[in-house]
């Protein structure tokens, strides 16, 4: 299916059917080939200024095999939607590396590779279409905390400068093939809405409607984000955007983010989403959740009626993913509740006007 709208009126009919798949971690994957420097650089960053490992994202441009092919594994394992690999692929992100330049043909390259593993699939599975998700990372600054504790008014970054990179790598990804845009791993809601704001614009110049999902993250048990909203508070925030789903990823396994799926479940007139961690890391940063044990957490918010789309973060790999699929293939997506309107404010804490 070589149209994008075609995949997207696709998409929305699936959603309407079944509980949609995102894949895994790119990250975790990507650490089991236990690359070095010379791996990312390439032939082409051989004499880079700079030291390059980390800088995953670069790996679609020197190491795109290694990519499609994590690609490939997500596909037969069961998810729908493949998450681009451009967690850092903004100009502020790639600053680190020196390789600003850098940021609009990673997302191309990236989203160029996630379709390509999905057509390929298709190719060989005709009517199993696959869907690129083109995934727009949090960067490393943030709009609303100062990095400076003795200068509480300082910003590392303004709101029009995240706009502008925000719009450069969504224009990279859409270039390349993406069939929506995935705002994730939000920490500051601000910088979030720095994203929406591009992406708006950017679909507006295009003439374009792909659907945007939006993934925040709840930091501990305080149930907040890092900027300090609970989760009705960031949906708040959030909601003018209608995304196509809004949800939690990161920081927190699935047994931690109950609660929190439970909250949006009752607020979000949109779809629900959820890609977990593996469990809470252990002393050595590693994540040991088993994928029966993950399995068995999400398919109790599928059965209750909780969520739309489910994959994994950190430390969950095909076999999770497959887990997850294979136990809620037969559980239908939750229903969209019927929200009465009312003007919905936030700060912290969620206003609701009576």
């Amino acid at each position: 299916m070589n149209d994008r709208k075609e995949r997207v009126a696709l998409l929305r009919k699936r959603a309407e059917e079944k509980i949609l798949i995102l894949d895994g971690a790119m990250g975790t994957m990507i650490q089991k080939h236990k690359l070095t420097e010379e791996d990312y650089r390439g032939e082409r960053f051989a004499d880079w200024k700079q030291d390059v490992k980390g800088n995953n994202d670069l790996l679609s441009l020197t190491r795109p095999d290694i990519i499609k092919d994590i690609h490939l594994q997500y596909i037969a394992a069961g998810a729908d939607l493949q998450g681009t690999n451009t967690f850092s692929a903004t100009t502020i992100a790639q600053a680190d590396y020196g390789m600003e330049e850098l940021a609009y043909e990673i997302n191309f390259e990236s989203a160029k590779i996630a379709r390509q593993a999905c057509d390929e699939w298709e190719a060989a599975h005709p009517g199993d279409v696959r869907f690129v998700n083109g995934a727009i990372g949090p960067t490393n600054r943030t709009a609303s905390i100062s990095p400076d504790v003795n200068n509480p008014g300082y910003r590392a970054i303004t709101f029009d400068q995240l706009k502008d990179a925000y719009k450069e790598a969504a224009n990279g990804l859409l270039d390349g093939g993406a069939d929506t845009l995935l705002v994730e791993t939000i920490f500051d809601t601000l910088n979030a809405k720095a994203a929406l704001f591009a992406i708006d614009e950017v679909l507006e110049e295009r003439g374009e409607d792909v659907p945007v999902l939006i993934s925040g993250t709840i930091t501990d048990a305080s149930g907040r984000t890092l900027s300090g909203q609970t989760t009705e508070a960031f949906y708040n925030s959030v909601r003018h955007a209608k995304p196509f789903s809004i949800g939690l990823n990161c920081a927190l396994g699935a047994a931690q983010l109950r609660p929190y799926v439970q909250e949006l479940s009752r607020i979000a007139e949109c779809r629900v989403s959820v890609y977990p961690n593996a469990g809470l890391p252990n002393e050595f940063g590693e994540y040991d959740q088993s994928d029966a044990e993950m399995a068995a957490l999400v398919k109790e918010w599928a059965e209750t009626g909780m969520v739309n789309l489910l994959g994994g973060c950190c430390g969950t790999t095909p076999p999770h993913i497959k887990a997850i699929a294979d136990a809620v293939a037969n559980a239908n997506p939750r229903s969209l509740p019927k929200i009465e309107p009312r003007m919905r404010l936030s700060g912290l804490e969620p206003f609701d006007a009576a």
